[in-house]
C-alpha cells in the first residue's frame, strides 16, 4: 500500500527477506497507524539498499517534504556502518531519513530470543507506542538508541495517534 505523499508518511526499504519481515511484524501491532507507512520491496543488501535510496528516494525526499525515510539493514557487527550510510545523505534531508537495524543480523537477534522475526517486529513497535523500550535495549538492536529516538520524535504524532 502507498501512503499518501502529501501528508506525513513513513516509507521504509528492506535489505533483505529477515529485515522485510521484522518490519512486517512492526505493522501487526494495532496501535500503529499503517496506513501512514509504505514498506518497498527488498533491495538485496545494505550496499544495494542504499543505493536504491540515494539514487531514487533522496529526489523524493526533497519533493514531499512530509516524507520520512527508514532504511532498514543489517549492521553486520561493523560499528561504523550508520556513518557510512548518514554521511552520504545530504543535509537538506538528512532530519527525514534514518537508519535502524540488528548490529549483526536478525537471524542471531531471532536465535537469541527464540521467537519470529513478526513477534519481534509486533513488540518493537508496541514499545515504540509505548515509548518503553525493554526489546529495544536488548544487546544486538541498543546501538539504534540515538536513530530510534530522533525517529520517534519525527514520526510518533502520525504513527502512533
Amino acid at each position: 500500500m502507498s501512503a499518501n505523499k502529501y501528508e506525513p508518511h513513513l516509507v521504509v526499504l528492506p535489505e533483505d527477506d529477515a529485515n522485510a519481515a521484522l518490519i512486517n511484524g512492526f505493522l501487526l501491532f494495532a496501535g500503529l497507524n499503517s496506513r501512514q507507512i509504505q514498506v518497498l520491496p527488498v533491495a538485496g543488501g545494505w550496499q544495494n539498499a542504499l543505493r536504491v535510496f540515494l539514487d531514487e528516494h533522496i529526489p523524493k525526499l526533497r519533493q514531499y517534504n512530509q516524507r520520512r525515510f527508514v532504511l532498514v539493514i543489517d549492521f553486520d557487527n561493523d560499528s561504523n556502518r550508520r556513518d557510512i550510510v548518514l554521511k552520504q545523505i545530504p543535509d537538506e534531508v538528512r532530519d527525514r531519513a534514518f537508519v535502524l537495524g540488528v548490529f549483526s543480523e536478525p537471524e542471531q537477534l531471532r536465535s537469541a530470543l527464540n521467537r519470529r522475526f513478526e513477534d519481534i517486529g509486533r513488540t518493537l513497535s508496541q514499545e515504540c507506542f509505548e515509548n518503553h523500550h525493554k526489546l529495544w535495549a536488548h544487546q544486538l538492536l541498543m546501538h539504534n538508541q540515538t536513530e530510534l529516538t530522533r525517529l520517534n520524535q519525527s514520526v510518533r504524532d502520525f504513527l502512533f495517534p
